[in-house]
């Protein structure tokens, strides 16, 4: 067999908490494991080089930055480094630099691959132009709603452009669902390939829950507007309507919407963001998962439920990119009212879907979602139009 190409990570998240940054500590943790040899480089708390075995972490201190999000900075001069990471990039040899999209890091990753030669793979994690609509959307509270609507469109049209012509720059393109491969191949005239996302069930699994407690409904993830959080409190006002009282929300995470839902609901806990076996304890005291963002490419929260036991309540468009079963693993409604309370009603159809739902996250480990990567990163180096790409390339020093 051909030996694994040699993988440099240039991670926007890292130690943040995000989806992006699960996939990368994933990434790395699987490449140590399996003994790959994999260099990757991220955001830290100072400027450091280390070696652990087979993989190699290159941490960058940001300096003067701005905020994109509650964890996540970004340094637009970053590029000072470039020098030092260069000679670093040199001496571990990559056969394939892979960027994670449009942060600082990521450029820097993208600068260091057109200088050196490197050929480089860009993956598609977050939905940025729809964020950015939201947002402007939210931003804009105070005008008309035709004319909030016409700027939303207008940013997230304008922002999905700038960022194909960002991943176009790629020698080719990993999506995390098939509707984001079929997209991204005809904006970006890209190879494009899927990336799945996985799931650990070492750390999440069903936990003993007492019988005597209140029905819970659980979210974890970024309380902000893009979630479409604001959809808890109409779920809250529905439930009561129907007569549910012995129920209580449980919503992980910190956010710009978090203090409108303090005021708002009454029956919710919101204890911020949570890790390791904390958020795990949380995820397996639910007994729904209700997920109303739309704006999501994939959700790995989603997975982490489902492998704690837990059926989830989710739109029909993000059901269908994960592969959730409606009536199976949870159900897929563009409202969840009749949904939570099927399940508030039914112990033994909240037991056979937790049984549905962890059995379906435990055919998802990231093992097997990187031994794919690792797949598709040779056939796609190997295919004739990356090659054609990339025949100039110049060898990188030893």
């Amino acid at each position: 067999m051909p030996k694994p190409p040699r993988v440099a990570l240039f991670t926007d998240s890292f130690y943040e908490i995000n989806g992006v940054g699960t996939v990368s500590r994933e990434f790395a943790g699987f490449a140590q494991r399996r003994g790959l040899p994999f260099c990757c480089v991220h955001s830290g708390p100072e400027t450091r080089v280390s070696s652990v075995n087979s993989v190699t972490t290159i941490e960058l201190k940001r300096g003067l930055s701005f905020a994109l999000d509650k964890d996540l900075r970004c340094d637009p001069f970053l590029s000072r480094y470039r020098n030092d990471v260069m000679k670093q990039i040199e001496t571990f040899c990559p056969d394939l630099i892979h960027i994670t999209g449009p942060g600082d890091v990521s450029i820097l990753g993208l600068w260091i691959s057109r200088l050196s030669g490197v050929p480089r793979a860009a993956s598609w994690h977050t939905n940025l132009h729809q964020y950015a609509a939201r947002r402007i959307h939210k931003a804009l509270g105070a005008l008309p709603r035709g004319l909030r609507d016409w700027a939303a469109a207008g940013v997230e049209h304008h922002s999905f452009r700038a960022l194909t012509a960002f991943y176009r720059l790629a020698h080719f393109v990993l999506a995390p669902n098939p509707t984001m491969v079929t997209l991204l191949r005809e904006r970006t005239g890209r190879p494009v390939y899927l990336m799945k996302h996985g799931v650990d069930t070492a750390r999440f699994f069903p936990r003993h829950r007492p019988a005597d407690r209140k029905f819970c409904i659980g979210w974890v993830g970024r309380l902000t507007a893009e979630k479409n959080v604001r959809a808890f409190a109409q779920l809250e006002c529905q439930l009561l309507a129907a007569g549910a009282r012995d129920f209580r929300m449980l919503l992980v995470g910190d956010g710009s919407e978090r203090k409108w839902l303090s005021g708002h609901l009454q029956t919710a806990t919101l204890p911020g963001f949570l890790e390791g076996e904390d958020l795990a304890a949380a995820f397996a005291s639910m007994d729904v998962f209700v997920f109303p963002s739309r704006t999501d490419t994939f959700g790995l929260v989603i997975l982490e439920a489902l492998a704690s036991g837990v059926p989830v309540v989710l739109s029909p468009e993000a059901g269908t990119r994960i592969g959730i079963r409606h009536g199976v693993e949870g159900f897929l409604s563009d409202t969840f009212i009749e949904a939570v309370l099927s399940l508030m009603r039914c112990k033994e159809l909240r037991q056979s879907m937790s049984t549905a739902a962890e059995a379906f996250a435990r055919e998802r480990t990231w093992n097997g979602v990187f031994d794919a990567l690792y797949e598709t990163y040779s056939a796609a180096l190997e295919s004739s139009g990356v090659r054609r790409r990339i025949k100039t390339r110049t060898p990188v020093s030893a």
